[in-house]
């Protein structure tokens, strides 16, 4: 019996390729040259299965009755890339790979906010630049995390574990807004308030973290009247999705002063990034790296595996996205 056909649209760690090449006729992506929109869509009438990436678009206009594809194994947690009610529609089972990531993510968060409180950017630029000229007591004086509040835009499996690691790491106050309920066990051990909207928590904050997918009514959730609430004292951390932010918003209210800096992971467009903020002291950027360790990377790859071996056999996919 032929094996199903499969297609990777980037490179992914070398222990899921192997793993997928031993069990499927795979055709991967050798020079990790990003597919357009167009080439995913010529791939959906050719493979079995396609598996893209948080980078990669798949739009409703890609997804007709043609296609020989039958499954999307998304290889991330957010799926706001793709047109899931066009995907369904045509009759297409989509997973995704929540879960394996949010350790990796929460570090990271942790990681944005430190830099940016203790201006290790700007620290590390200067010494490269070759501008230090030594220890002086008043010379890049950031601030502590020690006591502050931390507000989570977003209290689901990320938001939870970064709250843990600050509360435990540096005794900050959580405040968190949710749109639901979130199960009391999963909050055992960690004091957490919950405030009525994303507005309260954003007053309360000194440092707000963003922890809700993008796409849909999250696009631009965070911007002027957030910046305001937050303050001229206040950090926005975000490892969420880039479209969640109004970025022009951002980048003014930097700029201005209405809030004191940023930590971002993610960007609206990226891998584009505007100009404006790369030339910010007050910002630390990172390319995207939320989940990038290699024990990370392999777990989100063999759970795509584990999805596709399911639906190639029948049985109910562990991790259908939405």
């Amino acid at each position: 019996m032929a094996q199903p056909k499969i297609l990777l649209t980037r490179r992914w760690p070398q222990a899921v390729e192997d793993r997928l090449s031993r069990d499927y006729d795979v055709t991967l992506n050798t020079d990790d040259t990003p597919m357009t929109a167009e080439q995913i869509g010529a791939a959906l009438g050719d493979y079995d299965a396609v598996c893209p990436t948080v980078s990669d678009s798949l739009p409703a206009a890609l997804f007709d009755s043609k296609m020989r594809t039958r499954i999307l194994g998304n290889y991330g947690v957010g799926v706001n890339h793709i047109d899931l009610d066009a995907a369904r529609a045509a009759g297409l089972t989509v997973t995704n790979t929540p879960g394996c990531l949010t350790d990796c993510t929460a570090d990271l968060a942790l990681t944005l906010m430190l830099m940016l409180a203790r201006r290790a950017g700007e620290g590390e630029r200067e010494l490269r630049r070759g501008d230090w000229s030594g220890w002086r007591p008043t010379h890049l004086i950031g601030t502590k995390l020690s006591g502050k509040t931390l507000g989570i835009v977003g209290m689901g499996r990320i938001g939870i574990a970064t709250a843990r690691r600050a509360q435990g790491g540096f005794g900050m106050k959580v405040v968190y807004y949710n749109r639901s309920e979130v199960d009391p066990a999963a909050l055992k051990g960690l004091e957490a308030e919950r405030l009525d909207t994303i507005d309260d928590v954003m007053a309360a904050a000194d440092v707000a973290s963003l922890h809700i997918p993008g796409g849909g009514a999250n696009a631009k959730t965070i911007g002027a009247a957030q910046f305001e609430k937050l303050g001229a004292s206040g950090m926005l951390i975000n490892t969420a999705r880039g479209d969640v932010v109004d970025q022009d918003a951002l980048i003014a209210a930097l700029e201005a002063g209405t809030i004191a800096g940023a930590g971002l992971d993610v960007y609206d467009g990226e891998p584009s990034v505007p100009e404006a903020l790369t030339r910010m002291e007050n910002v630390v950027l990172l390319p995207h790296l939320g989940s990038a360790t290699l024990e990370t990377r392999e777990a989100m790859g063999h759970m795509v595996a584990d999805n596709l071996d399911a639906f190639f056999a029948g049985r109910e996919v562990p991790n259908p996205a939405g």
